[in-house]
């Protein structure tokens, strides 16, 4: 075997071992070996070594042995190492310098076996054997291995208490923790005059959680050394505390430039306009020589890009003489972080020789990108990369992440099947893929694939059940939630996922149970809940867990202080949600007070202003929107598309068409056509709608069936009857559609059409319930309009027998801030008989102003008891308008919202009451916002 290695070794002949010192020709080898060992030229070190054993080797003693093995740990030479130790290894069993060396050398090779193998036969062990084991161990991330040979040692001295702490310090577990403060008590006060191992003792403190702690020791010390301060500072940073490292940085002397580096990192962590001065500021008094350090320049760097500023890194980047890879990885990330991925690109094309987080930049650059160009690169560097590179399993996971994000599916599933060794992240990155392009149950299959799921596979199948929005969905997370280990929990993007997934499947109950009893609530997890009940149209719900956010007596106060601060990522999803609520009640008054509420730096946020357009444009203050949207400088896609928008569910599509012309060829989206077709239709202007649907390029489904509700409003049922045909050429039939047609078709009053439409649905979409009992509905209504109430009946009884619920009509207004909801002949109210009697008065007046009720909005037979004043006058409208003037009943204004379209009756009527009361009514429908005002005109000119 020995034979075999040696042939292998080209310029390392056999070495014969005889134990003498007499031979003076190699006396003083291994003296001039550490020499070249001493002077850090190990190459030269082992090439005289070679020379000397060639030709005659008599004798090696202990001392050049020990040195040649150094040399090799140093080198990385392993195989040469192995060649020696087999060669020595009867003859030098028990001595323990050599036995030392070995263990350095394995150690230093990443061989951990061979050293512990090493270690074990060695029959007197040392001190400082114990020592470079542990030290192999937490190096080689087996930290608990660590531990284990700690507990061998009978009087472990500072060293291994100070490598105990490291391997601590590395598991950051509870476990580790409590065995932290055990040993701490046990350590001799001698050993505290060594400031590594206070340092050591609170590095472990801090990674493993307890502040509090590490604080206390740190502060009672009289003497503290300046590696302290770096590992208090580094433990305010790892544990999100980046202010307390700010200010313990400004009780240091003379910092060093690793103090100066976590500084730097603090205040990226900070990203806020203080922190980007007093980076400029310390920069400033930066010594030279600190700027040998390339850490240095590089956590500058980065501290400058995460706090945004951009151009200052650039510049010193650029005027930099010696950059290094890191340098160049800094910049690159912090151009991801600001949305300057092409600049990324850019930057890895001047690097010589990237290595292996260059390219990981370079694919998280290319999927935020999510272009074919950057598909074609993400192709391309990823058949350059070196085999080696491989080793780090982030590499894996940022090429399956980018091929996924530029929608290459198949491409990353044959990679990832390929691959021999997964880990957890890179099957996060494939379910990951899986959800962002619409295939959920790809990512379930996924991730019961995984052996060991970790806490972000278990947010990524929440996710893909939260998309999935079914029953069996709900299922498995109620499984899964149940199996998630405590430790997770530390994560908050676990609960928030979690509560987001259940309540997009529907389970409210469930979702509040787990959101009230959980102790640590952060902000996220309030986002999910408040996004949840807009969601499951529970707007009120959101509304008031937004107010217990805002209440310091009802909240933890870290919260109120991150949404005053204006933390921006954690605060938009908590103010959208809020925003979004308010625009679901429609009413001003509540509008204006959640406004109130936004702090003035996410106004800025282009989700904010594009959410508060669509708020003023749904509660039918278009001055209000249109104040918001001309305070932005460049519009961009959503916003030009909201406000196009507003204007048309107001009725004024005139506006709504001239905004549409002047948005930018590049900026427009499906959604800003469907827009601006939709204002048209509201607004009976067919020649504008059959210009802009003439000049769209790509037509989608949503895109015909838009142009097709507009032609059939205006009874042009040939034409949306050609526009259907000619969709259907080259695609299959869609309800929509035929459901558009059907409306028009009521509209006209059209029995014949409105019959052969719903018999053509039937056969078309046998399987689709919801739009079936839309169509019915639609179909009772004509017949019941032209007289033909048994008809009518009969399609009611039809629905009836068929199991399916048809949508409850509902009206909402809100009186002294509360919103109260109304249904039709509702009695719930407990002024119920105020409601009713005051009902009976409008209908008194209105009728004294001409207004007969139609009985064609009826659509079943009559109850003894029933007139067709009575049933009209108990809409859900009528209802909540009498409530309105009921408790005002002076009022100038009511505001209401209706979820299903306004009857024609109603409609006539409110025109009426507003005349009369003089007051001006806002009534939002399904469809589109009515202002009735005071001189009884409809701003929908009655076509509706």
């Amino acid at each position: 075997m020995i034979t075999r290695l040696l042939n292998h070794c080209l310029s390392f002949p056999k070495v014969v071992l005889k134990r003498s010192s007499n031979i003076k020709s190699y006396i003083n080898l291994g003296t001039e070996i550490k020499l070249l060992n001493d002077k850090k030229q190990f190459e030269k070190a082992l090439a005289i070594f070679d020379q000397h054993g060639i030709n005659n080797i008599l004798t090696l003693s202990n001392f050049t042995i020990t040195q040649v093995l150094k040399a090799c740990a140093h080198m990385g030479d392993l195989q040469r190492g192995k060649i020696i130790h087999n060669l020595i290894a009867s003859e030098t069993k028990n001595d323990i310098y050599i036995s030392s060396t070995l263990i350095h050398m394995y150690v230093h090779c990443g061989d951990i076996a061979s050293a512990q193998s090493v270690l074990d036969s060695t029959k007197t062990k040392t001190p400082s054997m114990y020592g470079i084991m542990m030290k192999g161990y937490i190096k080689n991330k087996q930290a608990n291995k660590a531990i284990d040979l700690f507990n061998e040692i009978q009087n472990p001295n500072d060293v291994h208490m100070i490598l105990l702490f490291n391997a601590c310090a590395q598991l950051k577990t509870k476990e580790a923790l409590d065995l932290v403060k055990k040993i701490s008590k046990q350590i001799p006060k001698s050993f505290f005059l060594n400031p590594r191992l206070l340092t050591s003792l609170l590095d472990a403190l801090m990674k493993c959680g307890d502040v509090a702690h590490a604080e206390a020791l740190f502060y009672s010390l009289k003497e503290k050394v300046l590696p302290m301060y770096g590992a208090m500072m580094k433990g305010y940073v790892d544990n999100n505390l980046p202010e307390k490292a700010i200010d313990l940085f400004n009780g240091i002397q003379n910092p060093n430039d690793v103090h100066m580096i976590i500084l730097f990192n603090a205040c990226a962590q900070l990203k806020t306009k203080e922190a980007l001065d007093l980076v400029k500021k310390i920069s400033k008094q930066i010594p030279t020589s600190f700027f040998l350090n390339p850490r240095l320049l590089t956590s500058l760097l980065d501290a400058l890009m995460k706090c945004g500023d951009v151009a200052h890194a650039e510049s010193l980047f650029y005027s930099s003489k010696e950059k290094v890879l890191p340098t160049y990885g800094a910049m690159m990330k912090g151009y991801v972080e600001n949305n300057l991925p092409e600049k990324a690109i850019d930057l890895f094309n001047e690097v010589e020789n990237p290595d292996d987080v260059q390219m990981i930049l370079l694919f998280n650059s290319c999927a935020q990108l999510k272009t074919k160009e950057a598909l074609d690169l993400v192709k391309k560097i990823s058949k350059q990369i070196p085999k080696s590179f491989y080793s780090n399993p982030h590499l894996l996971t940022s090429l399956l992440d980018a091929l996924m994000k530029c929608g290459d599916v198949a491409h990353a599933e044959s990679l990832f099947y390929n691959s021999r060794e997964k880990v957890l992240s890179s099957y996060g990155a494939m379910m990951k893929g899986y959800v962002e392009n619409n295939l959920p149950e790809k990512a379930i299959d996924l991730f019961n694939e995984a052996e060991n799921a970790d806490d972000v596979n278990m947010i990524l199948l929440f996710n893909a059940c939260a998309q999935l929005k079914t029953k069996k969905a709900l299922d498995l997370v109620k499984k899964i939630s149940k199996q998630i280990p405590k430790s997770f929990y530390s994560n908050p993007n676990l609960l928030t996922s979690l509560l987001d997934a259940l309540m997009k499947c529907g389970d409210v109950a469930h979702a509040e149970s787990l959101f009230y009893n959980s102790r640590e609530k952060v902000l996220s997890s309030y986002g999910a809940m408040m996004k949840g009940y807009v969601e499951n149209n529970l707007a009120e719900k959101t509304i008031e867990l937004f107010n217990e956010l805002k209440n310091p007596a009802g909240v933890n106060t870290v919260l109120l202080n991150q949404m005053k601060l204006g933390d921006i990522q954690s605060s938009i999803p908590i103010y959208l949600s809020a925003i979004k609520a308010v625009s679901q009640i429609g009413d001003y008054s509540k509008a204006q007070s959640i406004v109130k509420q936004i702090p003035d730096c996410l106004l800025i946020e282009n989700q904010i202003p594009s959410a508060l357009i669509d708020l003023w444009g749904k509660v039918g203050s278009v001055d209000e929107a249109k104040l918001i949207f001309d305070k932005i400088r460049q519009p961009n896609t959503i916003e030009y598309t909201t406000m196009v928008n507003s204007y048309g569910l107001n009725g004024m599509g005139m506006q709504a068409i001239a905004l549409f012309h002047q948005i930018p060829r590049e900026l427009l989206h499906e959604a800003t056509y469907i827009c601006a077709l939709n204002a048209c239709s509201h607004s009976g202007l067919v020649d504008e709608a059959r210009r802009i649907f003439k000049n769209i390029e790509i037509k989608t489904m949503r895109i015909y069936s838009t142009m097709v509700d507009c032609l059939s409003r205006a009874s042009a049922f040939e034409q949306a009857q050609e526009l259907i045909d000619e969709y259907e050429r080259n695609h299959s039939a869609e309800s929509t559609m035929y459901t558009a047609l059907l409306s028009g078709a009521r509209n006209a009053k059209n029995v014949y059409l409105s019959q052969n439409i719903y018999d053509r649905m039937k056969k078309l979409f046998p399987e689709e319930k919801d739009p079936l009992i839309s169509a019915a509905v639609l179909l009772a209504n004509v017949y019941a309009s032209s007289g033909e109430i048994d008809k009518a009946s009969d399609i009611r009884l039809e629905i009836y027998k068929s199991g399916t619920k048809k949508k409850v009509g509902l009206t909402w207004i809100t009186v002294d801030g509360q919103v109260y909801t109304f249904r039709a002949h509702d009695r719930s109210h407990p002024r119920s008989n105020e409601i009713y009697a005051e009902g009976e008065k409008i209908s008194n007046e209105i009728i004294k102003y001409g207004h007969q009720y139609d009985s064609s909005w009826i659509t079943r037979v009559l109850d003894e008891d029933e007139t067709v004043e009575s049933v009209l006058c108990g809409h859900s409208e009528r209802l909540a308008i009498a409530w309105g003037f009921v408790a005002n009943p002076n009022a100038s204004k009511l505001q209401m919202v209706k979820n299903l379209r306004i009857c024609g009756n109603c409609h006539r009527s409110t025109k009426l009451i507003a005349a009369i009361r003089q007051c001006e009514m806002i009534v939002r429908d399904a469809n589109r916002i009515h202002h009735f005002y005071k001189n009884g005109q409809c701003s929908c000119n009655d076509y509706f």
